[in-house]
């Protein structure tokens, strides 16, 4: 029993991460109508500069502060730049230059800091475990389990109780009324947007000191950041914070019952979702 009780937590630490991760593909989606392929490659970029900080000898800390920031403004400047140039076209075009930008930023990757993983250490004071009677539990990933709890709630302060935020789910309902109100609705799709990535570039920092960093962790986080936002909903926040943590405690429950399955149960669970509720957990009908 405390083997389960271990992986439902480890599940829970997982989906929060996953949950960072995919509510930034989501208010994306929902806001702009469009879909980011190149969203996983933000936390790859979270994750190497997670291991470049830590390489450097800075704490890691600061790290968590650093990779978010530059993975944010770097997302900017391809929104800006490039991506905003593509908005009116067909969707294929979308998908061809995410998948092409996430690629270039892989193989930016692979050029700088080598094709084979990097292990990254968590900051002494979170190092070793919890015990609580005969339950075990590492420090860090309680920590993660804590942060992402913390950001979740800025998140959905930022969303539901600032002014951004208004504008944020007016524009997700018609760009053209914002617009008529005299806000400056580019600006406005430049700043989701790199909030998006700089959430999965946090997530990236986070991730890496459990599962090292490694240039093809990009396109295992983009598949599960899809399974998260179909399961919970396209557009949905509190879609994105359920999904996520049951992706997580699937796939952790079933790397104890059928390890070689683990990562193909989360597709299983997702097309069981679809099957039962098509537009998600908590989509709205016609978001997709």
């Amino acid at each position: 029993m405390n083997i389960y009780l271990l992986q439902i937590a480890n599940g829970i630490g997982i989906g929060m991460l996953y949950f960072l991760l995919a509510v930034g593909l989501s208010i994306v989606f929902g806001l702009l109508r469009f879909v980011n392929f190149s969203h996983g490659a933000f936390f790859l970029l979270g994750a190497y500069l997670c291991f470049q900080i830590a390489d450097m000898g800075i704490s890691f800390w600061w790290s968590l502060l650093v990779a978010p920031l530059v993975v944010g403004l770097f997302a900017w400047v391809v929104e800006r730049f490039v991506l905003r140039h593509v908005y009116a076209l067909p969707h294929h075009f979308h998908i061809l230059f995410t998948v092409g930008l996430a690629l270039v930023l892989q193989e930016a990757v692979i050029s700088y800091w080598g094709p084979l993983g990097n292990n990254v250490s968590p900051p002494d004071i979170l190092q070793g475990v919890v015990m609580a009677g005969g339950f075990v539990y590492p420090k860090y990933r309680l920590f993660v389990i804590g942060l992402t709890a913390v950001m979740a709630l800025i998140l959905w302060w930022v969303l539901e109780g600032t002014r951004l935020g208004s504008i944020v789910r007016a524009g997700s309902e018609s760009t053209e009324m914002v617009s008529l109100l005299g806000l400056n609705i580019n600006r406005i799709f430049s700043l989701v947007f790199a909030l998006g990535a700089a959430t999965a570039g946090l997530a990236g920092a986070l991730a890496a000191p459990i599962r090292g960093a490694d240039p093809f962790m990009g396109v295992e986080a983009l598949g599960i950041a899809f399974v998260v936002v179909v399961v919970g909903g396209l557009g949905s926040f509190w879609g994105a914070l359920i999904g996520g943590i049951l992706v997580g405690i699937v796939q952790s429950v079933m790397s104890t019952v059928w390890s070689e399955g683990a990562h193909l149960m989360i597709y299983v669970a997702m097309a069981a979702v679809m099957l039962l509720r098509p537009n998600g957990l908590l989509g709205r009908p016609g978001a997709a």
